[in-house]
């Protein structure tokens, strides 16, 4: 085995070793995948559990409406008596992008509409607007639980709508708690931005809060609306993300029904992250700390129920301000990008060089065809002949190298005839061996191309899903190449493919079935030695893909489908310039040339000649 042979050998090892790392199952997956397992006792007693929990959720609800009751009954007497009635009203904030409802109950955001967007059933995109949702100051004050979104505030202005148009405007809501004692809700949104400022301030708090508080929580609960057609597929994306002030970004597991961490670290943002959609809550000084939870609720309306308990630090009671900003809008790459606050990190472009990929390579591309063409389908089609074109060398190379075996393959079964015990397996491998060095024939040279241009396969697997900007747009029969296409529905549901029937992942497991047939003859030396290879390349993966592809987006689909195409195109391109006759004589040349001996195999020879004068000497 020559240099080049062994250096192939080293890096298809690191390759696979590397993507094996980044594509291992988490632990939380390999649970699931257990817990999928389990027998249908286990599930029974799963749902006798879930009764059990309704039943002690219902008495811990009635519980806690009794100490609620308690709870005002006792504020009644506090320095918040005057907040607790009060008539809830709505005050619009809005600019040219977003629209914001502000309630006097709790003077927090009630809803927030992005516009110039659409949900998948054509209703206004509103990221939240429930009365479930929570936001809002908890803390011990008077000796009591005080819990601001359950109080009124006082707003500043008597205007029902403020817009702001040329100018930015701000809105004040106050929660009084005594005569000069007040907290302060100050919003300010600027025209043309999907950031509004958020200040938090205290004003003579000090004899209402504890002796030397220097922390008051703020609770941010929210139930995440289905905004996309595919709800599954739109909860693997829906998570909570945050930024530590150290720069670390990092995210719960979006997989999991049920997720919480405690974070003890000081945090720059949390993120609230939809598939397509986001809310930030940026802190100018940084948050102490958090408490972040995820529920699973898929119920028809939510897809997921998120929560945070977040630490604001106070430095004076009396007077202090916590400055803090929030961002309602879009996951577009750029877009995020442009606010400089890292929030590009929630685009899950992958990790490692599939994030290098996608970030410098295919998105910059996109961008450019973007920018020059209106049909997403066509810019697709113009960057997969791109991608292609480019990689087109290490396509060449592999086939050649794939040829280069096929007609070495009479001499290869001569030597097995030689040698057909099972005793003989190394003398049999090690003459291929010199047969393949003299021919000047590598056999992992048709492998390593392919390794090469699998980072590009897997970028792309990342990318479209993830890409905002085919978020509704059509092509062909697709409504919408973020999600499937459906040419047709069917009235019962099939195990691991669904309900519905996607054209572009049916063309895309067709011409990928031609294409391995048309790869299979080229790896006759494999085939015969691993015959069930063939068997799973040319048949198992195509009907693989049809039945994972079936929920993926329609544009990745599209995407695979026009790379079989020219792949095959590619391929009988090649087959008309390679000479099969032409290539075994050259191979035949470079068999009767001298063969140069690699800088390792003279090491060995240097090596075992001065053992031998060694031994002489010993003599």
């Amino acid at each position: 085995m020559d240099k080049r042979s062994i250096t192939g050998l080293v890096l298809i090892f690191l390759i696979l070793i590397g993507f094996s790392y980044l594509n291992k199952p988490s632990q939380e997956q390999v649970e699931a995948a257990k817990r999928r397992s389990d027998s249908l006792a286990l599930v029974k007693a799963e749902q006798e559990k879930e009764i059990m929990e309704r039943q002690a959720l219902e008495l811990q609800n009635e519980k806690q409406i009794a100490n609620e009751s308690d709870s005002d009954q006792n504020l009644e007497s506090s320095s918040f008596a005057s907040a607790l009635k009060g008539k809830n009203r709505f005050i619009t904030l809005e600019n040219d992008l977003i629209r914001l409802k502000i309630s006097t109950r709790g003077g927090a955001i009630y809803s927030a509409e992005v516009k110039d967007y659409q949900r998948y059933d054509q209703e206004p995109l509103v990221l939240f607007g429930d009365d479930k949702n929570v936001f809002g100051l908890q803390f011990w004050g008077n000796n009591n639980n005080v819990e601001t979104h359950k109080l009124h505030f006082t707003p500043d202005r008597a205007d029902s709508i403020i817009i702001a148009g040329s100018s930015s405007q701000s809105l004040t809501m106050r929660l009084a708690a005594g005569e000069s004692s007040y907290i302060d809700y100050v919003y300010t949104i600027h025209p043309e931005s999907h950031i509004i400022d958020f200040d938090v301030r205290f004003t003579n708090m000090g004899s209402i809060f504890p002796a030397n508080v220097n922390a008051v929580d703020m609770i941010w609960d929210m139930y995440s609306p289905q905004l996309e057609k595919n709800a599954d597929k739109e909860s693997e994306y829906t998570n909570i993300a945050y930024r530590l002030s150290a720069g670390d970004f990092d995210e719960l597991n979006p997989r999991n029904d049920e997720d919480t961490e405690d974070v003890p670290n000081r945090i720059k943002w949390i993120g609230y992250k939809q598939q397509f959609f986001s809310t930030f809550l940026i802190s100018e000084e940084n948050f102490l700390n958090a408490r972040l939870s995820t529920t699973k609720l898929l119920d028809g309306e939510n897809i997921k129920r998120l929560t945070s308990r977040i630490a604001i630090p106070i430095d004076n009671a009396n007077k202090d301000e916590h400055s803090m900003s929030m961002y309602f809008g879009p996951n577009h790459f750029n877009t995020l990008k442009s606010y400089e606050h890292g929030f590009e990190d929630v685009v899950p472009l992958g990790s490692w060089i599939i994030r290098w990929i996608n970030r410098y390579v295919i998105i910059f591309l996109f961008d450019l065809l973007d920018n020059r063409i209106a049909s997403y389908g066509l810019i697709i089609l113009l960057l997969t002949i791109i991608i292609k074109v480019v990689l087109f060398p290490l396509t060449y190379k592999s086939y050649l190298s794939q040829a280069k075996m096929r007609v070495l393959k009479p001499r290869i079964d001569v030597i097995s005839a030689k040698y057909p015990k099972k005793e003989d397996a190394m003398k049999k491998q090690q003459a291929t061996m010199d047969l393949y060095k003299k021919a000047g024939v590598s056999p992992m040279g048709g492998c390593l191309p392919m390794l090469i241009q699998f980072p590009f396969l897997i970028a792309m697997f990342r990318f479209f899903p993830a890409s905002f900007e085919l978020r509704q747009e059509s092509f062909l029969w697709a409504e919408d190449l973020s999600t499937y296409d459906s040419i047709l529905n069917l009235p019962f549901d099939i195990p691991f493919y669904g309900a519905h029937v996607s054209l572009f992942t049916i063309l895309m497991a067709v011409t990928m079935f031609f294409s391995s047939r048309m790869t299979s003859g080229q790896m006759a030396d494999s085939n015969a030695q691993m015959p069930g290879m063939k068997f799973m390349m040319l048949y198992m993966m195509p009907v693989m893909m049809l039945f994972l592809f079936n929920k993926f987006p329609a544009g990745l689909s599209y995407y695979y489908f026009l790379s079989n195409v020219i792949t095959l195109g590619q391929t009988l391109l090649i087959r008309r310039t390679v000479d099969d006759e032409a290539l075994l004589k050259k191979l035949n040349e470079n068999a009767k040339k001298p063969q140069k001996k690699s800088k390792f195999q003279e090491r060995l020879e240097t090596m075992a000649k001065q053992q031998q004068v060694q031994k002489k000497g010993k003599k």
